[in-house]
């Protein structure tokens, strides 16, 4: 695929998102049920749109919410759900609209402290921790993120109990009962205000970030990282990764430098990908132009999708 002109460089005024019109589009716009491309559509384990085209937005998130819900209380899941979102702007809607209807439906959920962000490892680490030597009573999770998509997206996953992205069938079931609800006008959808759903004694505040910090050693050598004395440079790329990584360095004594802390909904930091849109895409050199440009000063550096 050919690069365009501005391939690589710093992304321009223009080519921002305007957050304040993506967030009240969420909120306001109001899919129609009956245009296919206004529909919950699940690809890779989630459904992912964006709130200007009619295809993310409260209403949607309100149906998926209410559709897992019930696909939970079919297959008597009936753990934890632990529920994480990333930096994207739509990302914090989506929570709040999935919490209002998780605690309604009495859910027992667990979200970062401070309302922090959770990369989806870390949920899915959370899945297996909790589901480890358990037959019953099994837990499962709920990821807010488009991955490496442009800033005006955003996305809603879920994993099942194993962990992993649910397969077809599971993703079929909750996108198929997600439109019949849209398109009985949410009626079937259980929903507490916001302020309550927080209070309920089904959320939870919960630190991910130390339980998974501390599994780490168990998996990846870190000890004899740390004894080579690597220089490592680590770009989050403004994603849900960037509260994780100073305690890694401190746990494990590691040469490791974060050269990038900014947490921005436009990624205005992020150089333009092949096609002049911005995208968070660790496999293109072309988003992943800034952290090259200072390869020659570690010894190894890489970046995180949001």
């Amino acid at each position: 695929m050919s690069a365009q002109s501005r391939a690589g460089q710093p992304a321009p005024l223009e080519s921002l998102v305007n957050v304040p019109r993506l967030v009240s589009a969420y909120y306001t716009h109001q899919p129609d049920p009956g245009h296919p491309t206004h529909r919950v559509a699940f690809g890779t384990s989630g459904h992912r749109g964006t709130s200007l085209n009619y295809n993310f937005n409260e209403n949607h998130i309100l149906a998926v919410s209410q559709a897992i819900c019930e696909l939970r209380a079919a297959r008597h899941i009936n753990g934890p759900l632990y529920v994480g979102m990333d930096t994207h702007a739509l990302s914090e809607p989506a929570l709040y609209s999935s919490i209002e209807v998780f605690a309604a439906n009495g859910q027992e959920i667990f979200i970062q402290q401070g309302l922090g962000y959770t990369p989806t490892p870390v949920i899915s680490h959370a899945i297996l921790t909790y589901n480890r030597g358990r037959k019953s009573g099994l837990a499962d999770g709920v990821v807010i993120t488009p991955s490496h998509n442009p800033p005006t997206d955003g996305g809603f996953k879920y994993n099942p109990p194993a962990g992993g992205p649910a397969d077809t069938a599971t993703t079929q079931w909750i996108q198929d009962r997600a439109n019949q609800i849209l398109a009985e006008g949410l009626r079937d959808v259980k929903r507490l205000p916001l302020a309550k759903a927080l209070k309920a004694a089904t959320t939870h505040e919960y630190d991910y970030i130390s339980p998974y910090v501390a599994d780490l050693e168990n998996v990846i050598a870190l000890p004899a990282i740390a004894a080579a004395n690597l220089k490592i440079g680590v770009d989050p790329m403004g994603g849900a990764g960037i509260n994780f990584w100073d305690p890694i360095a401190t746990r494990y004594g590691l040469n490791l430098e974060l050269v990038n802390r900014r947490v921005d909904p436009t990624f205005a930091f992020m150089t333009l990908d092949h096609d002049e849109k911005i995208r968070m895409d660790c496999s293109s050199p072309y988003a992943m132009a800034s952290l090259i440009g200072l390869k020659n000063q570690f010894d190894i550096a890489f970046g995180n999708d949001p």
